[in-house]
């Protein structure tokens, strides 16, 4: 039995279907999980050893190499990153795409296991390496925590306050604390008096050492209990320091008599950050991977209400970014676009089709949607930025079968027949063509979402939302819409005139019989205007992801590498003071010494520099971002010449790196960075729009080095490392213990006092049997100052320097990469080097090439359905050579409104070519029948197209009308204009380009016919 007949004969089923997809589709909306992006896996570790005191080199080569080594061994690494820094390896362990997220706990205690046997192979001196497995953690309700007029201390209580706090709530999986003033105990002995009474420095700082440790103390039976024995408590107060006692020649000295003890913040932090120009500390929480984060962050707003009697006055939590808020706009923004597409469609098929069958297919429509947010909730597919926007995707493919069984049906039924034989026509000869059409479509997705890499799990709900969506009007197109044209469409009389009798239908037929008539020409301006459109295509920009939503823009700035935190930090004032004085900034957070926490999937934050600034600047919209921009980066030309200034807006895709990147690998870092200085070099010449090139092992930094006597040394007993420690007790100071204050343990540092007279060479140095001390000029020959490489990048344990550059606004990476491509790889490089492309030229080549992948795949399901659809060649034939024209109205789209050919506008056109698809399988199949009941070949080609000529463009036309809410959608516009452009031609190909093909391809039969036939 037909499908369509029996959802009348039967209605209490189809009504079943109608009624679970309503309110199913309403329960599943409030159950969705919402998310930003889609949950995506990291597939990165951090591993970071400190090696105090060594050198860049010394760290890559005596710590990195062998880490590097033992990790290469691991048949899932895909790529191993290091920075190398005096005392300080940093290596990035990136593991293959294609390995599933829920292996990864295994693979990293593999790596810690592996890291673990080669601890033997490390200097002594280097600590044990950890492994940091949560660099994927994302903080996306991130908050800036002022409070003017309050101690370190009481800012460290309140930081642990409000974690302990925020935690409680339920949804939250961490919070993450930055940015807390790093506070010591500092001890400076009077050196006068010291070397007056013979006291060692060392001295000092044994004493010290045990002043608050915790060792056992043992226990004792007494009877049938055990009592535990606890040690004495230390000193917990920097009075109880400052009273403590050295033993020196038989006499016991106070410290307080030799010392200034105080208590501190240090003064070279590992970060600064402000708010506003006030210090502030920030807080990070990040939701569980379950949980929908609107539900986490309103709870956590909730909490922090609850809190508020408890948080002390003059406490204040700014909102650096929250999660829950953007995606809840954006749901609204969705609901409110989905809304209006839905009415618009109503409205264009009520104004060409009546207001029944507008009903019909606007209920079927909207039951779809619906029934798809049934599914999804079903199936754990969160409502994100992707799964948002293949519902918008799908919309345009969502009505066409509606349309189809209904125009189908209503035609029918006016020419007399009963609703059940309307249905029974209208959908009997459609439903399998639409169902193969359907499917073609949703392959055309499944390039993308089945992809087994990072790019399919990101992609993924694509995939699945447009197979759901598809499947569900297919489904509902043959049950739901015939029921209801059986309640709302009017049957008419046999004697109803021709349905296709207007005006627009006898013009349309007239125009096609014409250009039936001069086929060839008209495939040859067929062929020629495509040619002409792919030409303009390639004069289309191109940018891998458009600009973000949100009104954010950020700021890096570097110093020359070197310069002191303190240093950057004034610099950074002087950026906020201008900042302050523009109203449009809504707020302006500063990030000294190193990025963020990770508060955004695709934020990339920069590791730890003292050179480097970062500011997160707010905007009241993004209207005012390029202005601002502009005057930032003209203001800093003027005021800020000393460091490298340039902003970056915040993008939909991964961040971090340049847009323009170049890689150089080799041995020697002297001959790496005089290939990077040749390639800033052309890149310059080649292009005016390389803006601030720099390279990532930024400048040599001038080392102090002292010549050691090894004769005076050795026979004063006096080691290297000895003039090291008083080198360093004599500059930032020697860290000898640890004070504890509560959880806090802060370290206890002795030095001489900043405001000292004494230098480095003014210091003295204990004999090895302590008799005496030596002044350190007797041990060291003087400093030795020479240039070093502190920061070493290696790749794949290559040494790899990489060229950065930005490029101006107004331009994409790919226009700027086509100026100086040519000159940089025509560069003669040494034997042994290699130069390789980064940037997004580099993150797009590795996108498409996953696409690329599964694309053949993909393409040969769908013109396998296409065969079997027809059990033919040529039909089939004739609808795939209609698919490179779809181009033709994407390009004119695109270059008409300016815009760059994105990462959605290729999903755009992804989903165009399916409709193109669907559209031409439909038409061809309606040819054939009405051939099949004898009709002569051009007057089938007429009457068939003429029959779909409504459903088709009226498919268009709600499609295209539907995509005008997402004009201003920063993240939709471009695959909005796309599929607007691209199927507002598409009708044309399919109304004429798809008839002609059929008559080349299918007129030499009729030719022989006449040949044959009596003269």
């Amino acid at each position: 039995m037909n499908i369509a007949r029996a959802s009348i004969d039967r209605p209490i089923f189809t009504w079943i279907i109608m009624l679970i997809c309503l309110f199913g589709g309403i329960w599943g909306f409030s159950a969705l999980g919402r998310l930003e992006d889609p949950a995506f896996t990291i597939k990165q570790a951090v591993v970071i050893t400190q090696y105090p005191g060594a050198s860049a080199q010394q760290v890559a080569t005596e710590v990195t190499e062998p880490l590097e080594a033992a990790i290469q061994r691991m048949a899932e690494v895909s790529e191993i990153r290091s920075v190398n820094r005096p005392g300080v390896s940093r290596i990035d362990v990136l593991v293959e795409d294609t390995i599933n997220g829920d292996d990864l706990p295994e693979i990293w205690t593999e790596l810690r296991e592996r890291l673990q046997n080669v601890r033997g192979e490390l200097p002594s001196e280097a600590t044990t390496p950890v492994v940091d497995d949560g660099f994927g953690d994302v903080y996306g309700i991130f908050f800036a925590v002022t409070s003017e007029g309050f101690t370190d201390a009481e800012r460290h209580q309140l930081a642990t306050f409000l974690r302990r706090e925020i935690l409680t709530v339920d949804g939250v999986a961490d919070v993450d604390i930055a940015g807390l003033p790093e506070e010591a105990i500092f001890v400076e002995p009077d050196l006068a008096l010291s070397a007056q009474l013979g006291i060692d420095p060392q001295i000092i700082g044994q004493a010290l050492a045990t002043s608050n440790s915790i060792t056992p103390a043992g226990s004792v039976n007494a009877g049938e209990t055990r009592t535990q024995i606890q040690p004495a408590e230390g000193s917990d107060s920097v009075s109880e320091i400052a009273a403590l006692t050295i033993g020196i020649g038989g006499e016991l000295l106070n410290l307080i008599d030799i010392s200034e003890v105080s208590r501190g913040r240090q003064d070279n932090p590992a970060q600064i950050i402000r708010f506003n120009g006030q210090p502030a500390f920030t807080l990070g929480v990040s939701g569980a991977s379950n949980e929908n984060i609107v539900d986490v962050g309103n709870r956590v707003d909730a909490h922090l209400v609850a809190l508020a009697t408890e948080i002390p006055y003059g406490v204040e939590l700014h909102p650096i970014y929250q999660q829950h808020v953007v995606v809840d706009e954006s749901s609204t923004g969705f609901l409110i676009n989905l809304a209006m597409s839905v009415g618009i469609v109503v409205l264009v098929l009520a104004l060409f089709m009546g207001p029944r069958a507008a009903l019909v297919v606007g209920a079927t429509l909207l039951l779809t949607v619906v029934g798809t947010l049934l599914f999804m909730a079903i199936f754990s597919i969160e409502m994100e930025r992707i799964s948002l926007g293949a519902l918008i995707i799908a919309m345009g493919m969502l009505v066409d079968n509606a349309i189809v069984v209904a125009e189908g049906m209503q035609i029918a039924m006016a020419r007399g027949k009963s609703s059940r034989d309307a249905a029974d026509e209208a959908a009997g000869k459609t439903q399998i063509p639409l169902l193969g059409a359907t499917i073609v479509g949703i392959m055309a997705f499944a390039g993308i979402g089945l992809s087994p890499d990072s790019t399919g799990e990101f992609m993924f709900s694509l995939f699945a939302v447009i197979g759901i969506s598809l499947l569900l009007s297919w489904v509902l197109a043959v049950t739901a819409t015939p029921l209801l044209g059986h309640y709302v469409f009017k049957q008419g009389g046999e004697s109803a005139g021709d349905p296709y009798g207007g005006l627009v239908f006898r013009g349309y037929a007239a125009m096609l019989r014409g250009a039936l008539h001069i086929r060839w020409l008209v495939l040859a301006a067929l062929i020629g205007v495509t040619a002409a459109c792919y030409v303009g295509f390639g004069m289309v920009k191109q940018q891998f992801f458009p600009n973000s939503n949100t009104p954010l823009f950020f700021v890096h700035y570097t110093m020359q590498q070197g310069t002191p935190i303190s240093a950057t930090a004034e610099q950074m004032e002087i950026v906020e003071a201008y900042l302050a004085e523009h109203e449009d900034v809504v707020a302006v957070s500063t990030f000294v010494g190193q990025g963020a926490t990770r508060f955004l999937l695709t934020y990339g934050a920069e590791p730890p520099n003292p050179a480097y600034g970062h500011l997160i600047i707010r905007t009241e919209n993004l209207d005012q971002i390029p202005p601002l921009q502009a005057e930032l980066e003209a203001f800093a030309a003027q005021n800020l010449p000393e460091g490298e200034f340039r902003t970056e807006r915040l993008v939909f895709g991964p961040g971090g790196g340049s847009p323009i990147e170049v890689r150089f690998s080799g041995r020697d870092p002297e001959v790496l960075r005089d290939l990077s200085d040749q390639a800033i070099a052309l890149m310059t010449d080649a292009s005016a729009n390389i803006l601030a090139p720099r390279i990532d092992w930024r400048e040599q930094e001038l080392v102090l080095r002292p010549r050691y006597v090894t004769e005076r040394g050795q026979a004063a007993g006096i080691s290297r490392d000895d003039v090291a420690d008083m080198i360093l007790f004599a500059t930032d100071g020697v860290t000898v213990g640890t004070y504890r204050e509560g959880d806090r343990a802060i370290p206890i540092v002795v030095r001489v006092a900043p405001d000292s007279d004494a230098g480095i060479m003014d210091q003295v140095l204990g004999t090895q049997d302590g008799s005496s001390l030596l002044p350190i000029e007797q041990i060291v020959d003087g400093f030795a100052l020479e240039p070093q490489n502190t920061v070493i990048r290696r790749l794949d344990r290559v040494p790899t320097i990489t060229v950065g550059a930005s490029i101006p606004p107004d331009m994409t990476a790919a226009q700027v990469h086509a100026e100086i491509r040519s000159v940089i790889e025509a560069m003669s490089l040494p034997i042994g080097y290699k130069m390789e492309w980064g940037g997004e030229f580099e993150s797009s080549a590795d996108a498409n090439a996953s696409l690329g992948a599964q694309l053949p795949i993909t393409i040969l399901i769908m013109v396998l359905i296409t065969v079997l659809l027809f059990n033919a060649v040529r039909q089939p034939l004739i609808i795939w050579l209609l698919v490179p024209m779809s181009v033709n109205g994407a390009a004119i789209g695109l270059l008409g409104a300016g815009l760059p050919f994105t990462f959605t506008a290729l999903l755009g056109l992804l989903s165009l070519s399916g409709m193109l698809i669907k559209n031409g399988i439909v038409l061809v199949e309606e040819i054939d029948i009405v051939r099949r009941e004898g009709t002569a070949l051009r007057e089938a080609i007429v009457t068939a197209s003429t029959s779909r000529l409504r459903p088709v463009l009226l498919a268009a036309a709600t499609t295209i009308m539907g995509m005008i809410p997402l004009l201003g959608d920063a993240f939709f516009v471009s695959m909005a204009v796309t599929i607007m452009g691209g199927l507002a031609f598409a009708s044309i190909l399919t109304l004429v380009a798809a008839p002609v093909l059929y008559d080349v391809f299918f007129g030499g039969a009729r030719q022989a016919k006449m040949a044959a036939a009596p003269a």
